[in-house]
């Protein structure tokens, strides 16, 4: 089951001879429990691309389709709500509220959308992630490595269809890195939950089922 797809998609930044093409054409499509890596080096084009697949940002042309929504054809209001329920994001810092305790954080996009929380799933995932001796902590009691944990977990929380990681392993030392990736890695698996990771570390990379090589805002390799 196609669970994301992008078709021609273009992004032009600034006009005329000072337009700079960050996204020149690309079509992609992911099957629902894969987890992808998009890979390139700085300026490729891979955070563009990963900001229009989340509906962050909107193309200059070319459609992105999320769970069967085209993500242009939905209002300002219904596109933040649709984010908050179908597609959960991971950030390379993070980005959890400073003044709410690793609980609050995790059910914080559930809570926000009125909605009945899971508490079997949620006690899975805490489970899965090793997060059951600091759910009273608040973030800046914890690592790294385990405020990463907290993000994942808050991403899951809500059983979005996708979950967009942009570089999350980027302020992580080699190790720490692993095993979040690992973490990531059986999460897909337990939960079927598809991921799709920018990096640009080859070596993270081949932690995922399938790598696709952005190159000057075009697709250069399709793993």
């Amino acid at each position: 089951m196609r669970i994301l797809e992008a078709k021609d998609l273009k992004k032009v930044y600034g006009t005329g001879e000072y337009a700079v093409h960050a996204l020149d054409g690309v079509d992609l499509s992911i099957e629902k429990g894969e987890f992808v890596a998009i890979v390139g080096t700085s300026g490729s084009g891979k955070s563009t691309l990963l900001h229009m697949l989340g509906g962050l940002d909107l193309p200059t042309k070319g459609t992105v389709i999320v769970d069967g929504q085209e993500l242009s054809k939905l209002k300002k209001e219904e596109l933040t709500i649709f984010r908050r329920r179908k597609i959960g994001f991971v950030f390379q810092n993070y980005n959890l509220v400073p003044v709410l305790t690793v609980m609050e954080n995790i059910t914080l996009p559930i809570r926000l959308d009125g909605k009945q929380i899971d508490e079997t799933y949620l006690q899975e995932i805490i489970c899965t992630l090793g997060l059951e001796k600091k759910l009273n902590s608040l973030p800046n009691q914890l690592s790294g490595g385990q405020q990463q944990r907290v993000a994942i977990a808050r991403a899951l929380a809500a059983k979005p269809a996708i979950i967009l990681a942009d570089e999350p392993t980027g302020n992580l030392d080699s190790k720490t890195s692993q095993d979040v990736l690992s973490l990531m890695k059986v999460t897909s698996e337990r939960f079927s939950q598809t991921i799709v990771m920018i990096t640009h570390n080859e070596e993270i990379a081949q932690m995922a089922d399938r790598i696709i090589r952005i190159e000057d805002g075009k697709i250069a390799i399709r793993g």
